[in-house]
């Protein structure tokens, strides 16, 4: 990692060691979408403009970009100042002294795999991301405690899937990924990514045994390329 580049993370870390403005970045990166001061401020519980001075220190280091707009969708005189607005810059955080470069490697061993053109390694990559899966949804299972109900289980696929930085959001039918932990590769790589996202989640429910649970992918904007249906209750 460069020295300029080395800066920047360590300036992007630091700036979030502060409790509040932690609690805003965490809370706009959460909703995915333009997020104003005073919904800001009310979500975290500080003044607006409090709100306003955290949340533009964190677009000053390029964690949030900012926008304006009217809420009341009105034009023309009489339809008030525009609001200003804060979501997500998309910037990704991650910091390693001395650097390590395991996204590197990861593009290096996806465009192997690509670059192969076998059915078999493409099937081997989806049995390994399956059997992980099945482990991570055992070791879940197993929290969930003696002879858990589906509501137990789907809290347990929920939190597995949030310890791996998926980001889930459960409704009553789907629990909907908020973020691909391996969007880096997605651009270059997005049929393999996929693919191994639907075999890794595919495994995950397996080990969990959650009764009508089944993983699909639904690629949508802002979110990961699966979605896990679940069905009522």
């Amino acid at each position: 990692m460069k020295s300029q580049e080395l800066q920047q993370e360590i300036a992007g870390l630091a700036v979030l060691d502060e409790p509040v403005r932690r609690s805003l970045y965490l809370y706009v990166v959460s909703r995915r979408g333009e997020v104003s001061r005073d919904e800001a401020a009310r979500a975290v519980g500080v003044s607006r403009a409090l709100a306003g001075f955290h949340l533009d220190r964190l677009a000053s280091e390029g964690l949030l970009e900012t926008s304006f707009r009217r809420l009341s969708g009105r034009t023309g005189p009489g339809a008030g100042r525009p609001s200003k607005l804060y979501r997500w810059s998309g910037r990704e955080l991650a910091f390693s002294l001395p650097p390590r470069k395991y996204e590197l490697a990861a593009r290096i061993l996806a465009g192997a795999v690509v670059g192969a053109g076998s059915p078999r390694t493409q099937t081997t990559l989806a049995q390994m991301a399956r059997a992980v899966g099945e482990q991570l949804g055992a070791d879940a299972k197993a929290r969930a405690g003696s002879r858990p109900g589906k509501r137990r289980l789907l809290a347990g696929t929920v939190a597995a899937l949030a310890e791996q930085g998926y980001e889930p959001k459960r409704t009553r039918e789907e629990i909907r990924l908020c973020n691909c932990p391996f969007h880096s590769l997605v651009t270059e790589h997005r049929e393999l990514v996929c693919g191994m996202n639907l075999a890794l989640i595919g495994g995950l429910v397996k080990g969990l045994n959650v009764p009508g649970a089944t993983p699909v992918l639904d690629p949508k904007p802002g979110f990961c390329c699966v979605s896990l249906k679940v069905g009522g209750k």
